[in-house]
């Protein structure tokens, strides 16, 4: 589940309020559910949607959800929270299929007998307990303990040593960032809020960006950096989207295309109002008379719903192609298993668009739907040349795991593989043409020599 600025919940935001309460849940998906993966157990009762987030040794109870209108197609919806949930069949009655409004895949859910006897004593917030609860859920759903040479096992012996009854939250809570900050990995997270703590990764090249806090970075660094792109333009930029999708001329022919985000496209805060939106600006910018060549800026996109990735490439596609394949960490003990593959598909659309060169421009701030947005133009022919820095290496939502005292967790249990079965988790997606994403010199003197290049290499015979 992605969480944050960069890092939404799996099911991007939608408003609540807009959703009339329907009749209760159909007696097809009354009962009690499993999750393939993703370590959730389901409870539909009447109206109501009880969560569970279970390992093999503890068990939290997790969000309540209201059962609401069912879209058409659909068995049953739900809201928590403002995210909504759409339930529809699988391979038979005892299998279902869980949407989450701005997913790339949805879960598949198997019907139990009964939800495990772990729930019936949930984990008591110890500090004992909650250390168990953060350990076990990372040993059975993190995904990349083998590249980053974790031995998890020995990390949980150490940490679990300095845990007695004793144990204050904020030693708890240094004692888990201590446990999982040597990953450097953007999708790892804690949130205490009683204590005022939070924790989050970034993989080492970020730090230039990031030293001053992620505050200075939002307020100051971004605006400097952009301030500089725009100073190369010919022109002032347009804006859509909440000003998430901005687009210009970099000459008389050269479309300059900006994604800042791939999240709040819509005041009301829905995925479905976003698309919309975000369908009109393409309709708008792809109806630029005068583009004969692209430059896609993506090296500030902290991420978002991974869709409005596949619907800008749609526009750009000349052929069908798989943009990626989604799976998730399957079997608790053993992280080389992985639920089937959900692939993601590449369709020409019929709506305006580009079939003409692009270059895309990326570097470590491409982050999370940044990436997975890059990953969905790599089939695309002719193929968009990547001018930059590898982009941040996180693609997976962020399974966020809640802890019996209140504080909330995250870290990345899935994979988008490309057709021969690549993945990009970690290293990030690499450019072709590397050039470093505007240094502290390039500010200082109004440089850009990214976009410099872009141009460069759309005005260069092919």
């Amino acid at each position: 589940m992605r969480t944050g600025t960069y890092l939404l919940p799996l099911a991007v935001a939608a408003c609540a309020g807009q959703h009339s309460t329907s009749s209760p849940t159909p007696s097809g998906l009354a009962g009690t559910w499993r999750t393939d993966g993703y370590g959730l157990v389901l409870e539909a009762r009447g109206k109501d949607l009880q969560a569970y987030e279970v390992t093999q040794a503890t068990c939290v109870v997790s969000f309540k959800a209201d059962h609401i209108k069912v879209p058409p197609g659909a068995e049953a919806a739900y809201v928590a929270d403002g995210q909504v949930f759409v339930v529809s069949g699988g391979e038979d009655s005892s299998v279902k299929n869980v949407l989450a409004e701005g997913a790339a895949s949805h879960m598949v859910i198997r019907r139990v007998a009964a939800r495990p006897a772990l729930c019936d004593r949930p984990a008591p917030d110890t500090p004992e307990s909650n250390f168990e609860v953060f350990a076990r859920t990372w040993a059975e759903h993190y995904i990349l303990f083998h590249q980053k040479h974790a031995d998890w096992p020995a990390i949980v012996s150490a940490a679990r040593a300095k845990i007695t009854p004793a144990t204050t939250p904020e030693q708890l809570f240094d004692l888990m960032q201590g446990m999982i900050a040597p990953f450097r990995d953007a999708h790892t997270e804690i949130r205490a809020p009683a204590i005022k703590r939070e924790y989050q990764g970034f993989r080492p090249e970020t730090d230039r960006f990031v030293r001053d806090g992620i505050q200075d970075f939002v307020n100051k660094k971004i605006p400097a950096m952009l301030a500089v792109t725009n100073r190369h333009l010919a022109g002032p930029l347009r804006a859509w989207c909440n000003n998430q999708v901005q687009y210009g001329h970099v000459d008389d022919s050269t479309g300059y295309l900006r994604l800042l985000s791939e999240s709040g496209y819509a005041k009301d805060g829905s995925f479905a109002s976003g698309l919309a939106a975000l369908g009109a600006a393409l309709d708008t910018i792809f109806g630029d008379p005068k583009l004969k060549a692209l430059v896609i800026d993506a090296r500030i996109n902290l991420g978002g719903a991974d869709p409005y990735g596949l619907a800008i490439a749609s526009r750009l596609a000349t052929t069908e192609y798989v943009a990626y394949s989604k799976e998730a960490r399957s079997d608790p003990d053993d992280d080389t298993k992985w639920t089937p593959g959900q692939p993601s598909v590449i369709r020409p659309s019929t709506r305006p668009g580009f079939r003409g060169p692009v270059v895309e421009l990326i570097g470590p701030l491409t982050i999370s739907a940044g990436e997975t947005t890059t990953q969905a133009l790599m089939g695309r022919t002719p193929r968009v040349i990547r001018i930059g820095e590898p982009t941040q290496g996180v693609f997976s939502d962020v399974l966020t795991r809640k802890l019996p005292n209140g504080w909330s967790f995250g870290l990345p249990n899935e994979v988008f593989r490309t057709v021969d079965g690549k993945t990009f988790d970690g290293i990030g997606i690499p450019p072709d043409i590397e050039v470093p994403v505007l240094t502290d010199r390039d500010l200082e003197a109004g440089n850009d020599p990214g976009l410099d290049r872009a141009v460069s290499e759309l005005r260069s015979p092919r």
